[in-house]
């Protein structure tokens, strides 16, 4: 297979092209590029930096990918930006490579959707199979695990772990840490329950979700304090995988406390 440039489009002789690379008209691709077999720019679409971008990925029009982070302690520090295999990046979406005060790289898996004018900040994680609606605003050093969807205008705080399948919606604002499996809405955004429509779609055993939810029953109880009762759940569901994933994510701890229920909806 051969690389097919457009005529109009401007692409660095240093920038590595795998085979069978379209770019289309108006793209503009860095010396430091490098994009793999297969992938896509439909037009329009800027990529500079550090950049890496896995097989089979399209990239919309007008996206930005690894023009420097928007910190203003970064000051040129050769950082990366890493995008994965077979996502789709769709319109004025913008992402940027790490700095000095983070990882040096800002990374996002494979099977990623990026749905228009969302964004992706600076020393970021992207786990695989993510999604993010329009206008979704991750900032930096933030960590999404893996099928965790973002809905539409919602908004994630510097430093925030967004846990495995979690389910935001839309418009919240994500000030803490989101527990796998978890749902939350509002600014402040307050935990909901279980995202059990996406836990169901992905072909969780009924056991499996029936230990979850009573695992969280259990550990947003208003007897005891919260460490007290992580502790509990662990001894108790210490041979069930699934919540040991919620344990094992509250234990690590981060930056940011922990999103909660109100205290009318902890039994949910």
């Amino acid at each position: 297979m051969t690389v097919s440039i457009h005529a109009m489009a401007v692409v660095d002789s240093r920038a590595r092209l795998g085979e069978g690379v379209k770019i289309g008209p108006f793209c503009h691709v860095g010396p430091d590029v490098s994009i793999g077999d297969n992938v896509e720019l439909i037009s329009h679409v800027v990529v500079a930096g550090r950049t890496s971008i896995g097989a089979g990925t399209r990239v919309f029009p007008f996206a930005s990918l690894g023009h420097p982070p928007q910190d203003l302690k970064y000051h040129g520090e050769p950082s990366t930006l890493e995008i994965g295999a077979n996502c789709v990046i769709r319109e004025g979406v913008t992402m940027n490579p790490g700095t000095e005060n983070g990882h040096m790289k800002t990374a996002v898996g494979d099977s990623c959707l990026f749905l228009a004018n969302s964004h992706v900040g600076h020393d970021s994680i992207v786990a695989n199979n993510v999604v993010f609606s329009n206008n979704v605003m991750l900032a930096g050093h933030c960590v999404v695990g893996q099928y965790a969807i973002l809905s539409g205008g919602c908004a994630v705080h510097q430093y925030v772990r967004i846990g495995a399948y979690a389910f935001v919606s839309g418009l919240a604002g994500v000030v803490r840490d989101l527990i796998p499996y978890g749902s939350v809405i509002g600014a402040p955004a307050h935990l909901n329950g279980l995202n059990l429509v996406g836990i169901k779609r992905r072909n969780f055993s009924r056991e499996a979700i029936h230990d979850l939810r009573r695992a969280y029953r259990l550990l947003f109880a208003e007897e005891g304090t919260l460490q007290e009762r992580i502790e509990d759940v662990a001894g108790e569901f210490a041979d069930h995988p699934v919540v040991s994933e919620i344990i094992g994510f509250m234990r690590a701890g981060g930056d940011r406390s922990f999103t909660l229920p109100r205290p009318d909806e902890s039994s949910l």
